[in-house]
């Protein structure tokens, strides 16, 4: 029996995506979890996989159309096996209108108007005209090309699109070289030496869809969701020591880092207070304490940040737990991640500590009770017996769901983590 493929919901707020490849082409066949896709959300480009085998049978939409969640976008079946007939070619589909990739022009946007109380919809897309496709210079280009065109000053009049009806995307950009300086472009810059730099011009950067989504999310949880905040400063005299004895004994590509000690520390530290490994339920008026403790990661990419998640964090050796970690991060940082790699998290990390960062607050991840920030190891003067000597301090502050939970919760929370993060050998056990 045919099987219809429809638009994932690859995200909390996702109202749509962007087919930008179809992998297995139509007739091809194809494993169950093979990758049969890439779609472009706000967050990131994600390859998503079949859960369906056989023969792909019809792709229902094109490259680069905008597809809202829930859609169908592809028919899988066995060799031979016909088509539905309502998904025939020519035959209306009985799903929300497909709408090719639209392109504002900047000179003629305006916000939509909002009624005090509400939410504007943001995410409302119009069939663009075929002017309004097109670039003033007649270039066909993506919103993700182009905006990696802007940050690159490539001039896209340069490039030929390998994209639908020659649009140009991020694979023509990444592909493209500019071309080297002439002989006598070089010695004229050689000879021109400007006494004094040129002012530089203002600049207007549109938001990237990543960028928008951070921004509209943030803003709504910092809102909505009654904020507090806990810091603790934590001995890491024992876990550094620790840590570099266990990598003389590991391969490079699994040695473990500071943020995995953590991210295991914080799972068992969730077992002890479930409440704070929770969701809030505001229109059930509940708390949903979740059974198993995946612990998202705050990735920085570019023009934002992405949370992957380790799941069952607390089941797992602190080896699996960096092996996966590395392994997700870089996916992100790719514009590769799958799926799971950034869905189903229950309590969020986000560590700066790599950026001689001392200390600062995050916003929680919606609909999570809690995120814990984590700061840099430092040397600093501390008294032992009544003696000043040099000690390896970190400090962490988690920030909760009043909601959820209160100030004494997260109080103990952080003084039990540091019975894991002061005597590291419990997370070896």
């Amino acid at each position: 029996m045919a099987e219809i493929v429809s638009m994932p919901k690859l995200g909390f707020d996702m109202a749509e995506g962007t087919l930008v490849r179809w992998v297995v082409a139509e007739g091809e066949t194809i494993a169950k979890s093979s990758v049969l896709a890439e779609i472009e959300t706000d967050k990131a480009t994600v390859e998503v996989e079949s859960a369906y085998e056989g023969v792909v049978l019809r792709h229902l939409v094109k490259e680069g159309d905008i597809v809202p969640i829930n859609t169908p976008i592809a028919v899988i079946g066995a060799a031979g096996e016909a088509v539905p007939a309502d998904l025939q070619a020519g035959a209306p589909i009985e799903t929300p209108k497909v709408m090719s990739e639209p392109v504002v022009k900047a000179a003629e946007s305006k916000p939509a108007p909002t009624v005090e109380g509400t939410q504007a919809p943001h995410d409302v897309f119009v069939q663009p005209t075929e002017e309004e496709a097109l670039m003033p210079e007649g270039v066909r280009v993506s919103p993700l090309a182009r905006k990696i065109a802007r940050e690159r000053g490539i001039d896209l009049r340069r490039i030929k699109g390998s994209g639908p009806n020659g649009r140009i995307i991020k694979a023509d950009i990444e592909a493209y070289r500019e071309e080297a300086p002439t002989a006598e472009v070089k010695a004229a810059a050689a000879v021109f030496q400007p006494a004094l730099e040129p002012a530089r011009e203002d600049q207007i950067v549109p938001l990237s869809r990543l960028r928008a989504a951070i921004g509209r999310r943030m803003a709504e949880v910092k809102q909505q969701v009654p904020h507090f905040y806990v810091t603790h400063e934590y001995d890491m005299a024992a876990l550094m020591t620790l840590r570099k004895q266990v990598n003389q004994y590991i391969p490079e590509a699994e040695k473990i880092s500071v943020n995995d000690f953590i991210v295991k520390a914080a799972a068992l530290t969730l077992r002890v207070f479930p409440n704070l490994n929770a969701s809030f339920d505001g229109a059930n008026h509940q708390v949903v304490r979740h059974g198993a403790i995946n612990v998202g990661v705050a990735v920085g990419v570019e023009n934002g940040l992405l949370t992957v998640v380790c799941r069952d964090a607390d089941r797992k050796p602190l080896r699996q737990i960096a092996v996966e970690l590395k392994a997700m991060a870089a996916r992100a940082q790719d514009g590769k991640v799958r799926p799971d790699d950034i869905e189903g998290s229950t309590f969020s990390t986000s560590n700066l500590g790599m950026f001689d960062v001392e200390h600062f607050i995050a916003i929680i991840n919606p609909p999570e009770a809690a995120i814990l920030a984590v700061g840099s190891v430092k040397e600093v003067p501390v008294v032992v017996n009544g003696e000043v000597k040099a000690g390896l301090h970190m400090r962490a502050t988690l920030s909760v769901d009043h909601r959820v939970s209160d100030g004494v919760e997260a109080a103990k929370y952080l003084q039990e983590l540091a019975k894991f993060l002061e005597e590291p050998l419990r997370l070896l056990v």
